[in-house]
């Protein structure tokens, strides 16, 4: 069984190796970094099982860093380490997408029973993952990225299975530009964005023969995959 893995950015060098060592010694795997601006960009290329913030710290503070983040995955458990003992700094924290906020100095039982408490739910709230989807005449393979039946087979992008997956996922409701392209890519900048309008007119175009299959283009706001 692979071991945890944990995302921890402290810019007081002494508590991070101390933290860490603890962390580590309980058999967790812990990335740290020193400042939030590289946390973010290692949370953006890696995947993490839980999240550990101080607040204060250069270049991005943890309320940004948090907040970023969320933009990302709505549901990776996010603890606030943090010197501000303020109520208003609390509630900040809580507000921004924290599951939890611990005060400076802190137990690093507390923390250890926090993680386990979060992890245990986090296993809970996972469903398996669906990888054959029915999508008009055709089964969905999302692992091989192919569209079949008993008579042809045609052959999606990496790119295309991803956002036809997503589409299916969410069904016969809106689904934002930004949204989009930041779930299956990490950004919305101009260049995805006419990417991602090239992959919607091959997936209209293999699918153009599915009665009450579309993907409806709501402007300025983003898409709706609508079947019947």
């Amino acid at each position: 069984m692979r071991n945890f893995k944990i995302l921890y950015a402290e810019d007081d060098e002494t508590l991070a190796f101390l933290t860490k060592d603890n962390l580590e010694q309980n058999n967790y795997e812990v990335i740290h970094c020193s400042d939030g601006k590289s946390a973010l960009k290692i949370f953006e290329e890696e995947e993490f099982d839980v999240c550990i913030f101080d607040i204060m710290m250069p270049k991005m503070d943890g309320f940004e860093l948090a907040e970023a983040v969320r933009k990302i995955d709505v549901d990776v458990p996010i603890i606030f380490l943090s010197a501000k003992t303020l109520k208003e700094d609390r509630i900040k924290g809580l507000r921004i997408g924290a599951d939890d906020y611990l005060v400076k100095p802190f137990s690093i039982e507390e923390l250890l029973l926090k993680i386990e408490i979060f992890l245990k739910r986090s296993q809970k709230n996972i469903s398996p993952v669906k990888t054959i989807y029915e999508v008009g005449k055709y089964h969905f393979d999302t692992k091989n990225f192919i569209l079949f039946n008993d008579e042809e087979k045609v052959g999606l992008t990496q790119r295309e299975a991803e956002l036809l997956k997503l589409f299916l996922d969410h069904k016969n409701s809106v689904l934002k530009r930004e949204q989009i392209l930041t779930s299956l890519w990490g950004t919305d900048d101009y260049f995805m964005g006419r990417s991602l309008d090239v992959f919607i007119s091959r997936l209209r175009k293999i699918l153009a023969n599915e009665e009450g299959i579309s993907i409806e283009n709501l402007h300025g706001i983003g898409f709706r995959f609508s079947i019947g």
